[in-house]
């Protein structure tokens, strides 16, 4: 239950609150204190609170994604800390509980959705903000008040572990997916840019962390937390803009630094890129929490200072409102105050943000939670069938060659009789394989795993608080099959063949029997998401070889000699090199870490309960020599290069950005432009038919190419997207609206500029192969324009 205590902090006036905070408690309101360390052997333990929350702190380090606890479990600790902190400390100021949250609350109990790169092959704004609404929901019947989400970096290097974590390649849909996930997160939906500021619903909203500022998804070598080589343009036009997009379109209330730095500049300590940028370019006014440890590697790890206070002076003069996990250099702070290196002022200043976010959220008036309610938001039917919708919709097929979708009934070859599939592969039956590096509990493999020790990033308790593998109900591919052939007299026959990682081929040959034996082979094979070593992919999980790791490919190879028809399906948040998988294969459907519905959604696919509308946030390339590859190269680069083909490979992507297949068909026709100026928008329409056989979702994709510039430009640009459902048979007009300012760039004096002039346009397909195009005559003049002020396109479907 929640039971207000007696005190409850009364000073709501926030000046005079800070008039009325010693030093060290205006600096513990700018730290943080890891759950754990507030406990012992019966659970919340006062004396380790007396010690760590005397001053009181800003925040506390995530409950539900460092134990074992329960939804109600995690609440009634929440609920012990908020009250300590009300009631024994000298102002009574509670805590924001930050938390976790990529692809689903990381939290036991919760739903866990497809990890964020299978959101981005949705296109789907509506859906990701439905989840972000969902994870909201179960966040704050715990008390968890801040998510350290959603991930906002533009992914440039598939060797770069994280990219799972990510929408992908380009800054449009990055920016618009961002966005609808922060207003879902924040509890609000502004009616316009202008009503978005401060946003965070005070009742039952939380506030989003956008992160990495900046550029984070380039790393030298695709390195994790390696220095960034970016162009100022490069940095603000791509990198920058969906933190833009989040900021203008859905009042972004939190963001966390890069742990890279950017031409020598570490994030952490960049008043550039803190300060100046994202303060004065791009007009945020939340607060800017630190990545965990991020202070002090200023120090370790960039060597641009001394001391932890020297580190802690860079960070908060750079605009470093809270350090996390845990207060450590800020504690440093108070000499280099009263010697006044660091202004008073600018500690109030980050403490004025931090307090009126906690004003913002409510928490003055009542910080507690219901306890005995907490467990009804988690692991909901409404929530679990999301997640389903969600792994649907994020499928991607690659290739097909007509197998699919597969009936039992018509697609028997060894005789008479019942038919026959083989499941085989490493991430057949293995729930494991279905979550990603932020997933529950994948996430906390850090904590109790045999790494654990080593690694020393995961404080935890023993008890009730351990964080044992405790995983979310979920179907693995093999148990959906089963499910899907129940009753038909289908015969499912099931060989692991081999593990994700090593040199073990001795379950080939079994393999290899069972496959001979079907009249279908389902091939799981794929990746470990996570942050321990046995993970191939994930945080800090980098790699130089892009192809399957371990004997997979072997596999696969020996499958295909028995000449059994082969639906390899790829469960990884790696954007591998699939080539070869894909000549061995008749179809190749990418799942993306698929989390605790991905198998059913596997098999909603394959017996055709749904035709497949995922369409790629990435370039697939062909090998990781070809790197970097992505579609908006600028003007000479990537398969548009002077000298064409490389002497070994083409140039080309295997598959573009914006690509996938479908079991149906789909027309346009009808396209009609209504040109705009530099002032004034531009309006694109198109009809779009369903030509095949079976009901489905079509990605309308709107790019544009600038013919003439004062710059280099991309080749092309999304400039807007649709998905649209359509019946057998049936036609819609889709019109976009394109603002000028989605067409503005920095120009040749690094003014952020509309320019006249002429473009094509590009409607359908995908990126680079489009069903039709249209030029457009762009009159006016030079429009300025600022990057706060891009307009995002419209879509109207009729």
């Amino acid at each position: 239950m929640s039971e207000r205590p007696a005190k409850i902090v009364a000073m709501t006036d926030i000046d005079a609150l800070i008039e009325a905070m010693t030093v060290e408690e205006k600096l513990a309101q700018l730290g943080c204190v890891w759950s754990t360390h507030l406990v012992d052997d019966h659970g919340f333990s006062p004396d380790a609170a007396r010690r760590l929350l005397a001053h009181g702190t800003g925040q506390i380090t995530r409950i539900a994604a460092s134990t074992g606890l329960r939804p109600q479990g995690v609440a009634v600790f929440a609920n012990e800390i908020q009250r300590f902190l009300v009631e024994e400390t000298r102002l009574g100021i509670p805590a924001v509980i930050h938390e976790e949250s990529t692809a689903g609350f990381c939290a036991r109990d919760a739903v866990q959705f497809p990890q964020a790169i299978g959101l981005g092959a949705t296109w789907d704004r509506e859906l990701v903000h439905e989840i972000a609404d969902h994870i909201r929901t179960e966040m704050v019947a715990v008390g968890a008040r801040q998510s350290l989400a959603p991930v906002l970096d533009v992914a440039r290097d598939p060797r770069w572990g994280r990219v799972e974590e990510t929408y992908g390649e380009d800054p449009v849909l990055a920016g618009e997916l961002g966005t609808a996930y922060v207003i879902g997160l924040h509890g609000t939906m502004p009616e316009s840019p202008a009503d978005a500021a401060g946003s965070v619903r005070a009742r039952d909203g939380v506030i989003a962390t956008a992160k990495h500022f900046l550029g984070y998804g380039l790393p030298e070598g695709g390195r994790n937390h390696g220095p960034v080589q970016l162009g100022s343009r490069e940095l603000r036009e791509v990198f920058a803009e969906p933190f833009a997009a989040a900021i203008r379109d859905a009042g972004l209330s939190s963001v966390m630094n890069s742990y890279s730095s950017v031409d020598g500049l570490p994030c952490a300590s960049s008043a550039l890129i803190l300060i100046e940028l994202l303060r004065g370019e791009l007009g945020f006014t939340g607060t800017v929490v630190a990545d965990y440890f991020s202070v002090d590697l200023l120090r370790t790890f960039h060597r641009v200072a001394p001391t932890k206070a020297v580190a802690a002076a860079k960070a908060l003069l750079a605009g470093m409102d809270v350090e996390l996990p845990a207060l450590d250099c800020y504690a440093e702070l108070p000499p280099l105050i009263e010697a006044g290196i660091v202004p008073i002022g600018v500690v109030d200043a980050a403490v004025r943000r931090v307090l009126a976010q906690k004003e913002a959220l409510g928490l003055f008036d009542d910080p507690f939670v219901d306890s005995d309610a907490a467990p009804a938001a988690f692991g909901s039917p409404a929530g679990v069938a999301l997640a389903r919708r969600a792994a649907v919709d994020s499928l991607v097929l690659l290739t097909n060659d007509g197998v699919l979708p597969w009936d039992p009934a018509e697609s028997r070859s060894n005789g008479p009789g019942p038919a026959t599939v083989a499941v085989i592969g490493p991430a057949s039956d293995d729930v494991r394989l279905l979550q990603g590096d932020y997933h529950y509990p994948a996430h906390l493999e850090i904590v109790y795993g045999e790494q654990s020790d080593d690694a020393g990033l995961l404080p935890h308790a023993g008890g009730a608080f351990s964080p044992g593998p405790h995983f979310p109900p979920s179907t693995t591919p093999l148990a959906a099959i089963r499910a899907a052939v129940d009753g038909t007299g289908t015969t499912v026959r099931h060989e692991r063949g081999c593990d994700i990682t090593g040199e073990d081929r001795g379950g080939i040959a079994a393999a290899v029997a069972a496959a001979a034996d079907a009249d279908l082979v389902v091939c799981c094979v794929g990746g470990r998401s996570g942050l321990v070593p046995d993970c191939t992919v994930g945080e800090a999980r980098d790699a130089v070889d892009l192809d399957l790791t371990g004997v997979q490919l072997d596999l696969l190879e020996a499958v295909a000699a028995t000449g059994t028809p082969i639906v390899t399906v790829v469960i990884s948040g790696r954007i591998h090199t699939l080539a070869r998988v894909e000549e061995l294969s008749s179809a190749t459907l990418l799942a993306w870490v698929p989390g605790q519905e991905g198998g059913s959604a596997i098999a909603d696919v394959l017996f055709g309960a749904v035709a497949p509308c995922g369409r790629l946030p990435v370039s697939l390339p062909r090998h990781v020599g070809q790197l970097p590859v992505h579609y908006n190269h600028r003007a000479g680069g990537g398969a548009s290069a002077f000298w064409g083909d490389y002497s070994d490979s083409p140039a080309a992507p295997l598959h573009p950005f914006g690509f996938g297949l479908s079991t149906t068909t789909f027309g346009y026709s009808d396209l009609s432009v209504d040109p705009g100026t530099t002032v004034a928008p531009t309006t694109v329409a198109v009809a779009v038919t369903n030509t095949g056989t079976r009901d489905g979702v079509e990605v309308v994709q709107l790019y544009a190419h600038d013919e003439t510039a004062s710059v280099a430009r991309p080749d092309r640009q999304l400039v807007g997207f649709a998905r649209v459902p359509l019946v057998v048979g049936e036609a819609r007009t889709v019109q976009f609206t394109l603002h000028p300012s989605r067409l503005a760039f920095f120009d040749d004096s690094f003014d952020f500029v509309c320019e006249p002039g002429s473009y094509r346009l590009e409607v359908g397909g995908w990126a680079g192969s489009p069903a039709l195009t249209a030029g457009l005559d762009l009159g006016g003049d030079l429009e300025p324009y600022r990057q706060v002020e891009v307009v995002a396109t419209t879509v109207r479907i009729s």
